[in-house]
C-alpha cells in the first residue's frame, strides 16, 4: 500500500496560517503595528485605501532591519523575540510566534522597504504570494516601510466574505485604537483615502484617552491606582452618571497588550454596584502589569485572551481598588469618621455666650375687632396703618346678580364638539356602553375582551411595532414632523460613533431628527421627533449607535431597518407605565391597524387570546 501522508508545500502552509492570524484587513494592521512597536518606534503612520482591501501601508522610524533579516522576515516561524520555549514564559515583546510576515505574504502582494541606522542604502523586497519578486537596495529613511496590496488576490473565497467598507473600516479603527491606548508615548496617525482619522501626538495615558475619545472625556474620568505584589494596577474608570448603554469604551491592556476578559469585567461591574443604571455599562481603561511567569499569552491566535495563574486574587484585587478610587474621589457614598474641620464652629464664636431666644407677644391684639390692624411687635419696619378696615365691601358693589345669572346661561348654552366613534373592533355598542373595554394587569398587560374570549397585549412590544411601522414609512417614504427646540442640543461622542451619526443622517432626519452642525467629537441638535422628549435624545441616539455597530447594516434599506427598530424600541411606552383608558385604545386600535400585529420587529410574540373553552377547562 502506498504511502499517504505527506509534508506540505510551504506556500500553502502559509496560506493556512494566513486563515488564523489573517482575518480580515484589521488583523493585518495589528500586526504591522505590533512588530513596529516592537521595533522601538517613536512615530509610527498608518494609510488605507477602501478599507484595506487596495493598501496598507506602515511606516515607522524603528530601528529597522539588515539586508539577511529582511529576506529572512518573511520565512515561517523566523522571529529574533525568542530562541527557546523556556522564553514563552518571560515575554516582554507583542509579536513571538513569527507567522505574521509570512501569512501575509502568503495572500497579498507586499513590498518592504527598511535601513537600519548605520547604513547608507536599505534595501527593498517584493513578494507576491510568498514568491519573492524583487530584491534591491533602495535609498530609504532609517526605520521600516511596509505595504500590503490586494490583500486575499489569490483567495477570492476568503475577498467575498469581507464586509462593507465602512465596516471594515471600523475594525480597522478599533485595532488601531486599542493599540494607540496601549502605548501613549509613541506618536500615531491614521490615514483613509487621502482623508485624516486621527493625529495623535506623543503624551501621557490620560491625554491619549483624551485624544481619541474627544475633549469632554477628560471629566468624566476617575483615576485608579494599586501596587501589590501579584499586580500593579492603574488607569481610569468612567463616572457612574455617564455609563453607556453599549460596551465601547471598555479596555484592558495586560502589559500593554490589549486583552478580553469576562471575569475581569466582571469584577469591574461588581465595584460599580449600586451606582449604575439599568442596563448600563461602565466605561473603562484599565492597565495591568503583571509578572510575565504568571501568564499565558499563546493559548489564543490573536493573542486577545490570556491565561492567569491566580485569576481568583486578581479578581479581588481589581475589584477592591476601583470601589477605593469611585470612594476616594466621591463618587460613591463612603462612611468617614474623621473629623470634618469644616463643620467645627467658627473663631469669632468660640467665646461669645448662649443667649435663649425671646418671645414678644402683643397682648391687645384681639382677632374680633372690626379693625384688624397690625400692632405691637407683629407690625413689620414700614408698615403702615390703612384708615378704614370695612371699605372691602365696595369692591363688590358694581357686580349685580343679573350678571351672574347672565353668565351662566350661557355656559348652560354652549355646545362643545366630540370626536365620533364610528368603528368598534371588539364586542358591540352595547358593550362599549357598558363600561371601559380594556383595563391595565401590572402596568405591563392590556386586556381586552373579545367575542370568544380574552386578549393580553403586552404594552412595550405593542407600541415598539407601532412605532416601527410608522418610522419605516417615515424614512422610506414621508418624512416625519419634528419639533424645534428652544435651545439647541449638544452632545458629546467619539470620532467612531459621529461617522456612524453621519452615515445615518439622512434616515435620521427623516425621522425627525434636524443637525445643525457636526464637529470631531459633538453633534448639535435643534430638532427632534415629536413622540420623545429632549432628555431621551442621549439615550435613544446610543442605543443607535450600539446597535448599529452590533448589526453591521450591508446596505440602505437594512440601514433604515436597523434604524427604525432602534429608535421604536427606545421610543416605545415602557412596562411599569401607567395607561389611561384612551391610551390603551390608541395601543389597541394603532397594533390592529398595523400589518403585521402577531410579532415585533424582533420576532418576539406581542399577545395571546385565551378563549372561553380554555377558561372553561381551568374551572374543571
Amino acid at each position: 500500500m502506498n504511502d499517504v501522508i505527506h509534508l506540505l508545500p510551504d506556500h500553502v502552509a502559509n496560506q493556512i496560517a494566513a486563515g488564523e492570524v489573517v482575518q480580515r484587513p484589521a488583523s493585518v494592521i495589528k500586526e504591522l503595528l505590533e512588530n513596529a512597536i516592537d521595533a522601538r518606534a517613536n512615530s509610527i503612520k498608518v494609510i488605507i485605501k477602501e478599507a484595506g482591501k487596495i493598501l496598507i501601508q506602515v511606516i515607522d522610524d524603528g530601528a529597522g532591519m539588515s539586508l539577511t533579516d529582511a529576506r529572512l522576515c518573511f520565512e515561517r516561524h523566523a522571529t529574533s523575540k525568542i530562541s527557546a520555549a523556556e522564553d514563552l514564559f518571560s515575554l516582554k515583546t507583542k509579536g513571538f510566534r513569527g507567522e505574521a510576515l509570512a501569512s501575509i505574504a502568503a495572500i497579498a502582494h507586499v513590498e518592504l522597504k527598511t535601513r537600519q541606522e548605520g547604513d547608507e542604502v536599505g534595501t527593498c523586497i517584493k513578494i507576491e504570494g510568498s514568491e519573492v519578486v524583487s530584491q534591491e537596495p533602495v535609498v530609504t529613511p532609517v526605520g521600516t516601510s511596509i505595504c500590503v496590496k490586494n490583500l486575499f488576490y489569490n483567495i477570492p473565497a476568503r475577498r467575498n466574505f469581507l464586509k462593507s467598507d465602512a465596516v471594515e473600516t471600523r475594525h480597522i479603527i478599533d485595532e488601531f485604537q486599542r493599540v494607540a491606548l496601549a502605548h501613549p508615548t509613541i506618536q500615531f496617525s491614521l490615514f483613509h483615502n487621502g482623508s485624516e482619522i486621527f493625529q495623535l501626538p506623543g503624551t501621557n495615558y490620560r491625554q491619549r484617552i483624551v485624544n481619541i475619545f474627544g475633549g469632554k472625556t477628560n471629566e468624566k474620568l476617575v483615576p485608579v491606582e494599586e501596587d501589590t505584589e501579584i499586580v500593579k494596577i492603574h488607569g481610569f474608570v468612567g463616572k457612574p452618571e455617564f455609563a453607556k448603554r453599549s460596551r465601547g469604551e471598555q479596555f484592558f491592556f495586560v502589559n500593554d497588550r490589549f486583552i478580553k476578559s469576562p471575569y475581569l469585567n466582571h469584577a469591574v461591574v461588581a465595584a460599580f454596584e449600586g451606582l449604575l443604571k439599568d442596563k448600563a455599562y461602565p466605561s473603562y481603561f484599565l492597565y495591568l502589569d503583571v509578572d510575565p511567569k504568571s501568564i499565558d499569552i499563546n493559548i489564543h491566535p490573536t493573542k486577545t485572551e490570556i491565561k492567569f495563574d491566580d485569576e481568583h486574587a486578581l479578581y479581588s484585587i481589581l475589584r477592591s481598588s476601583i470601589k477605593h478610587s469611585l470612594g476616594q474621589f466621591n463618587v460613591a457614598p463612603v462612611l468617614d469618621f474623621e473629623r470634618d474641620a469644616t463643620l467645627d464652629t467658627p473663631y469669632e464664636f468660640n467665646q461669645k455666650g448662649v443667649t435663649p431666644p425671646k418671645v414678644e407677644v402683643d397682648r391687645n391684639f384681639n382677632p374680633f375687632q372690626e379693625s384688624n390692624s397690625v400692632s405691637g411687635s407683629y407690625r413689620p419696619s414700614g408698615f403702615r396703618k390703612e384708615s378704614s378696615g370695612g371699605s372691602w365691601e365696595s369692591l363688590y358693589s358694581g357686580l349685580q346678580q343679573k350678571e351672574f345669572g347672565t353668565r351662566n346661561s350661557e355656559m348652560n348654552s354652549m355646545e362643545f364638539e366630540s370626536d365620533e366613534v364610528t368603528g368598534n373592533l371588539f364586542g358591540s355598542s352595547e358593550e362599549k356602553e357598558s363600561g371601559n373595554r380594556t383595563f391595565q394587569l401590572n402596568k405591563k398587560y392590556i386586556v381586552s375582551t373579545l367575542k370568544s374570549g380574552i386578549l393580553v397585549i403586552d404594552q412595550h412590544r405593542a407600541h415598539t411595532r407601532i412605532l416601527y411601522e410608522e418610522l419605516l414609512k417615515s424614512i422610506t417614504v414621508t418624512a416625519a414632523v419634528s419639533q424645534q427646540l428652544l435651545f439647541p442640543l449638544m452632545l458629546q461622542f467619539s470620532s467612531q460613533e459621529i461617522a456612524l451619526l453621519k452615515e445615518a443622517k439622512e434616515s435620521l432626519e427623516q425621522t425627525g431628527f434636524v443637525f445643525s452642525e457636526f464637529s470631531k467629537d459633538s453633534v448639535e441638535i435643534i430638532g427632534i421627533p415629536t413622540l420623545i422628549s429632549e432628555s431621551e435624545v442621549a439615550i435613544l441616539l446610543e442605543q443607535l449607535l450600539s446597535d448599529l455597530e452590533n448589526e453591521v447594516p450591508e446596505s440602505g434599506f437594512s440601514q433604515a431597518d436597523i434604524l427604525a427598530k432602534s429608535l421604536a424600541k427606545g421610543m416605545a411606552v415602557k412596562s411599569g407605565t401607567v395607561l389611561n383608558n384612551t391610551e390603551q385604545q390608541n395601543i389597541l386600535n394603532s397594533l390592529f391597524a398595523c400589518k403585521e400585529t402577531n410579532l415585533t420587529p424582533y420576532n418576539r410574540q406581542i399577545f395571546i387570546t385565551l378563549t372561553v373553552d380554555e377558561l372553561d377547562k381551568k374551572f374543571m
